[in-house]
């Protein structure tokens, strides 16, 4: 059976209202179903393909970019347990921003998609960038459109479907091993991993079986996975089907005008569609051909589907060659179809648009106020106070952590009560961290019995820098004497 008599039995079931009952992407056998997506032309194409450009860029010229003091843009050194963001140096003390930052993003993504449907998947994500804008137009560069791959598919092992078979994957694996340089770079940093590839594979042996691991990975997931991520791996795939509504904007076939009265009919030229009661939809199939995921959006939301807007400008295309008004296939929601409104910030959109605006300024705001340096002054376990001529000394132990990639000359002193005094073991009040680095130790706090109105009394323990401003306050606990009257 040839691939274009599946497509036509597939559509004609999909008429009938068995869609849902095989996958787009299987043989009625089970036996995997290659999808040869035509090549999209359009308004959005061109849009896509700035958006996919720009972020390919940064993806790739990010971990090689330094700020002035020399710390990277951006790194995830997960061996090292150090991270860099937009410069700053974050350090496993502040894992709890990361768990603020996963809930944040987890409650984004719900919310998001309630209201906006897959934008992200059609527009932002990784799988469908790198998988419809550099390896499929290789693709197409190498094996041409559609119709071209079929034919080359279908064919024998010839010279010419073993040169262009070969070229393809071998760029396919060269582009999988530059990207799982660039991802490496992010996580050794490019000075190391400079280092590494002119140390050579014997440096590091573990390292580079997990490079090489990597490579496959990538290479098996363009070259031969591809939509069935989207489809049976990605888990946000998954969750669309308790998330989306009949009020979320997702890329929807309006069926009240494309089916009219009287169903989808063929094109037919000098012929008064509209008096005859046939909708705009001529059946032409071309927003299925042209669907990466081989999904025929007429039959509604899909899990499948990723919201690439292929389909809309391959539909716009044919009714702008047909004379018809475009729009058949748009952004929209089921209930903005039916209703025949258009787009509108209802309350609803205002409401889960305003949450998302809060988690993002909240989640934001946590990453610029934290502070350079972390204190903290914990009680000595098991021991007491001592007097010494009414003054009550209590002992802690501290931790500083130097949150910066630069040398801190800090100081101390107590802020609450004010007539308090600290003194660092070691160090007296002034002290030097070294860049990422943590010091411990033990220190003494004293304050005049006077002074304490409670037996246990909260004091505030301040960090300056050699400039006398404030780095970092701990408030912590100072047991004294009991203050029971009998």
């Amino acid at each position: 059976m040839s691939q274009e008599t599946e497509d036509k039995n597939i559509a004609e079931n999909e008429q009938q209202g068995t869609f849902r009952e095989h996958l787009a992407t299987a043989e009625g056998s089970g036996k995997r179903k290659w999808i040869f997506a035509k090549k999209p032309r359009g308004k959005f194409a061109k849009y896509k393909d700035i958006v996919s450009a720009i972020l390919l860029i940064l993806l790739f010229i990010l971990p090689f970019i330094s700020t002035p003091n020399g710390n990277p843009i951006f790194q995830f050194d997960i061996l090292n347990r150090q991270f860099y963001l937009f410069g700053a140096y974050f350090s496993p003390s502040d894992f709890y921003l990361f768990a603020i930052g996963l809930v944040t993003t987890i409650v984004f993504i719900i919310v998001f998609t309630v209201v906006y449907g897959r934008i992200f998947c059609g527009w932002i994500c990784p799988q469908t960038i790198f998988m419809e804008h550099v390896f499929r137009k290789i693709e197409y560069l190498i094996e041409g459109d559609r119709n071209k791959q079929i034919r080359l598919d279908n064919q024998g092992w010839d010279s010419e479907k073993v040169r262009k078979r070969l070229l393809k994957w071998t760029i396919f694996l060269f582009i999988s091993f530059l990207i799982s340089n660039v991802l490496f770079t992010y996580v050794l940093g490019k000075e190391e991993m400079k280092k590494q590839i002119l140390a050579g594979p014997s440096e590091s042996p573990s390292l580079f079986i997990g490079f090489l691991v990597f490579v496959f990975l990538f290479y098996f997931v363009f070259a031969w996975l591809r939509e069935q991520v989207c489809t049976f791996i990605c888990p946000y795939g998954r969750l669309q089907g308790v998330l989306i509504d009949k009020d979320t904007i997702n890329i929807t076939y309006d069926f009240i005008r494309g089916e009219g009265t009287a169903g989808r009919a063929k094109w037919r030229k000098n012929e008064n569609r509209k008096a005859l009661g046939k909708g705009d939809c001529i059946d032409c199939d071309q927003c299925v051909v042209v669907c990466p995921t081989g999904i025929d959006i007429r039959n509604g939301s899909q899990l499948e589907c990723i919201n690439c807007t292929a389909c809309i400008d391959a539909c716009d295309e044919v009714m702008i060659k047909t004379g018809l008004p475009t729009g058949l296939i748009r952004y929209a929601s089921e209930n903005m179809i039916e209703n025949r409104t258009g787009f509108k910030f209802t309350p609803r959109v205002i409401a889960y648009t305003l949450v998302l605006t809060v988690l993002v300024s909240v989640c934001t705001s946590l990453l610029f106020v934290r502070s350079n340096v972390e204190t903290k002054f914990l009680k000595e376990v098991g021991t007491q106070f001592t007097l010494e001529d009414d003054v009550v000394v209590d002992g802690y132990q501290f931790i500083f952590i130097n949150k910066t990639t630069e040398t801190k000359n800090l100081n101390v002193k107590v802020l609450h009560p004010k007539s308090g005094e600290i003194f660092l073991m070691g160090y007296g009040t002034k002290f030097t961290i070294k860049s990422k680095e943590t010091l411990k130790g033990n220190a003494t706090v004293k304050i005049p019995q006077s002074d304490l109105k409670k037996t246990k009394e909260e004091i505030i323990i301040g960090v300056f820098d050699d400039k006398g401003q404030k780095v970092d306050e701990y408030k912590t606990n100072f047991i004294g004497p009991s203050k029971v009257k009998f």
